[in-house]
């Protein structure tokens, strides 16, 4: 079978990255194939469902980013086997796409809808959600989110956290996740010094 091909914005973050990473993490081979924002029009017409990430697999065209992620998971032995921690992973999971949801329905927003929405973010979901997945972290040994070792749930979380302190989030302040869950800020810096991911970057940026 062909390897994978996986459908993505060219840039780093977004839906694709975790799965990315999975496949990256466990030397699985796989096309990543990434596209122009400006193409997007077209290459939606070409998707299940009018959206990405894709993944190509076996002749099928496969959506919905937490599924594909969950098999890139699986694939490279960072998805839990056992049913509990798999809980824990995927609630982690589903959590974090709640927050994905509630910043994208913000784009497409401008001039002071745009301020607004944000700002509520900011002052009231984005610090529940913040603090809550500090206490998951807390409450699984401190150092992942499930499995007492790294997941796709850290790989999802650490993509967030960063595209939240990033700056290019506007009216979403970049030391949010400092000042609202500081040992966030230190579990980001400790994911980005693995060095599979650090390579990662390096060569993509």
């Amino acid at each position: 079978m062909d390897a994978p091909k996986l459908t993505y914005f060219d840039f780093a973050g977004g839906r694709a990255e975790p799965a990315r990473l999975a496949f990256h993490l466990g030397g699985i081979a796989f096309e990543d194939h990434r596209f122009a924002p400006a193409e997007f029009a077209e290459v939606r017409k070409t998707t299940p469902l009018n959206q990405v990430p894709t993944l190509q697999i076996g002749g099928e065209q496969v959506t919905q980013s937490d599924a594909i992620t969950r098999y890139a998971g699986k694939l490279a032995g960072l998805y839990p086997e056992d049913p509990v921690q798999a809980l824990y992973c995927d609630e982690v999971m589903s959590a974090l796409e709640d927050v994905t949801i509630r910043i994208g329905n913000t784009f497409g927003l401008a001039g002071d809808a745009l301020k607004s929405a944000r700002e509520a973010l900011a002052a009231d979901l984005l610090p529940r959600y913040l603090r809550w997945l500090d206490s998951r972290l807390e409450a699984h040994g401190g150092e992942y989110l499930a499995d007492r070792r790294l997941t796709i749930a850290d790989l999802k979380a650490f993509v967030l956290l960063g595209w939240l302190a990033s700056g290019k989030l506007d009216h979403i302040p970049t030391d949010l996740v400092d000042t609202v869950a500081p040992k966030l800020a230190a579990y980001v810096a400790r994911i980005a010094a693995i060095p599979a991911i650090a390579a990662w970057y390096e060569v993509r940026g």
